[in-house]
């Protein structure tokens, strides 16, 4: 091999390319050493390409005081040179590349022994050695640009909102989403989180009919309440209807539950989340709760674990080409509030925010007292705030009416 590399390094170009730092003599071994020493000269002096008889040549008036027994060592060597065929460049470059990351292992090995037996006390040695190869450890890469072309960028856009939002209000200001985009929903306890994406995937016109596999991963309610949203929207009965009408619901219910996949994800991390997305490919994945998929040690921050989990959550959207939407609690200070911002999301800075591609937090009326012994009526009347939409730009607040009874949102 050290033959065949040393063939290779006659040619000029090549020899350009790969000499100095990254093909010193020491690569080889002793005898083949000296031959290399011979080409660094004949290449600096000549500056063209070499053949091997020119290298023997000038190699033996270098060296005059050769016994015979050397000068037919070397003859034979040079025989092997000339039977030898020169890599390709680009072998010959990976080949040269590992033998330099072996031999600097090599160095970075002795002075760790060096380290344990003390004899060598300062880190200066291994820093020089970083300094000076640093780049030459850079992993090689063949970049396939984007296309960017005025079709390609077109067209994309037109495939942003391939799953449509079946609440006309949402609809007509986002359109809807598509695969890679993180979708973030906030809302406070009893505003109706769970029903909304309920209401997305399974409502009339949602997501499972528009054809999407939808996974949805639960891990605060047992998958049976979530479950009961689904059963209820999609049918638009409540519980005690479906219980009498069971065969109209069957008939409703069959039209997308092939479509929707529902696990209780308790206790899980967004790793297993992962390993759901590359094992079932889904095109929309709902986390209901997101945070709590998050994994956090006594010395982490709170806002930087939940930051770090958002990243990871958008990484799997992009990576494994689904819709995620990742459902978050809103702090105490949206209580009571219509008009809500990314600032509000619960145990976050900026962090989640920054990863969203849409956020979209909801809000109800705030409780109005009533007199003693009346109770309280749930007021439907729910604002969708755009805190954020890198997907249309468009930002504001939509207003909607649910059904508690059915989990149901419309206009």
């Amino acid at each position: 091999m050290e033959l065949a590399l040393l063939r290779s390094l006659l040619d000029k170009d090549f020899y350009d390319n790969h000499i100095g730092v990254k093909c010193p003599p020491r690569l080889f071994t002793k005898d083949v050493q000296k031959i290399k020493s011979v080409v660094d000269y004949a290449m600096s002096t000549y500056k063209r390409n070499l053949t091997v008889d020119e290298v023997e040549a000038v190699f033996m008036v270098s060296n005059p005081t050769l016994t015979t027994t050397q000068k037919d060592s070397y003859t034979k060597l040079f025989a092997q040179i000339k039977q030898e065929t020169p890599m390709g460049s680009d072998v010959a470059d990976d080949v040269l590349s590992k033998l330099f990351q072996q031999v600097i292992g090599e160095d970075i090995a002795n002075l760790g022994f060096e380290y344990v037996n003390g004899t060598q006390t300062s880190l200066e040695p291994l820093r020089e050695l970083l300094n000076n190869y640093n780049d030459n450890f850079l992993p090689d890469l063949n970049i396939e640009w984007d296309d960017i072309s005025i079709d390609a960028i077109l067209a994309a856009n037109t495939l942003e909102s391939r799953w449509s939002f079946n609440i006309p209000v949402l609809n007509s200001r986002v359109k809807g989403v598509n695969a890679g985009h993180l979708i973030e929903v906030g809302a406070r306890p009893n505003t109706g989180k769970t029903s909304f994406h309920a209401n997305l995937i399974a409502g009339p016109d949602g997501f499972a009919r528009q054809g999407a596999k939808c996974v949805v991963l639960v891990n605060e309610e047992a998958y049976t309440r979530v479950g009961a949203r689904y059963l209820t929207t999609c049918s638009g009965m409540d519980l005690e209807q479906i219980h009498s009408n069971k065969e109209m619901a069957h008939s409703l219910y069959n039209e997308v539950q092939d479509k929707i996949f529902m696990k209780d994800s308790t206790g899980k991390d967004m790793s297993y989340v992962e390993s759901v997305c590359k094992s079932e490919s889904p095109d929309i994945v709902v986390l209901d709760m997101g945070d709590k998929f998050a994994r956090s040690s006594a010395t982490s921050r709170m806002d930087e674990v939940l930051k770090e989990n958002a990243i990871h959550a958008r990484q799997i959207a992009k990576i494994y080409g689904c819709a995620m939407f990742y459902m978050s609690q809103l702090s105490a200070e949206a209580e009571g509030k219509v008009l809500l911002n990314q600032a509000m999301m619960e145990g976050s800075r900026t962090g989640k925010a920054a990863e969203a591609d849409l956020m979209i937090l909801i809000a109800k009326n705030p409780q109005l007292a009533v007199s003693p012994g009346d109770a309280a009526e749930e007021d439907p009347m729910r604002h969708l705030n755009i805190a954020k939409n890198k997907l249309t730009g468009w930002h504001g607040t939509l207003h909607c009416q649910f059904d508690y009874k059915t989990a149901r949102f419309s206009a």
